[in-house]
């Protein structure tokens, strides 16, 4: 007879802990971007420049940068295209090249404002 109570007890226990958790679910805004790198400031090799534009250093930087610059509370979801690697020569003739990366797509993710932990003293 214990073990058919505690059965019970456990089953209403589990059974509001799933209820619960689906009630105080986050809601979330997302914003898909696009945006470029910039430039270096020095003229390099070609293989140089190529190097600089695609460290992945770089590129996470600034597809965390594109999001941040959303406003408050905007961060990098998911980073969808890479975009395509752009050289241009520079202008005092010596054979060197400035790279960047154009269109980089990023999926950018922020709390919905109302749900839950956005309001002091609710949820």
């Amino acid at each position: 007879m214990k073990t058919r109570t505690l059965r019970s007890q456990m089953l209403c226990l589990v059974a509001a802990f799933s209820v619960c958790s689906t009630a105080f679910a986050a809601e979330y805004i997302e914003r898909k971007l696009m945006g470029n790198t910039i430039p270096s400031q020095k003229c390099a090799t070609k293989d140089e420049a190529t190097q600089r534009a695609t460290d992945p250093y770089t590129i996470d930087k600034f597809q965390k940068r594109f999001c941040e610059t959303q406003g408050y509370g905007w961060y990098l979801s998911e980073a969808n295209e890479q975009g395509k690697l752009v050289c241009e020569e520079c202008s005092d003739g010596t054979g060197k090249y400035k790279c960047h990366v154009e269109d980089i797509v990023v999926t950018c993710k922020r709390l919905k404002p109302g749900s839950v932990g956005l309001i002091p003293g609710k949820g």
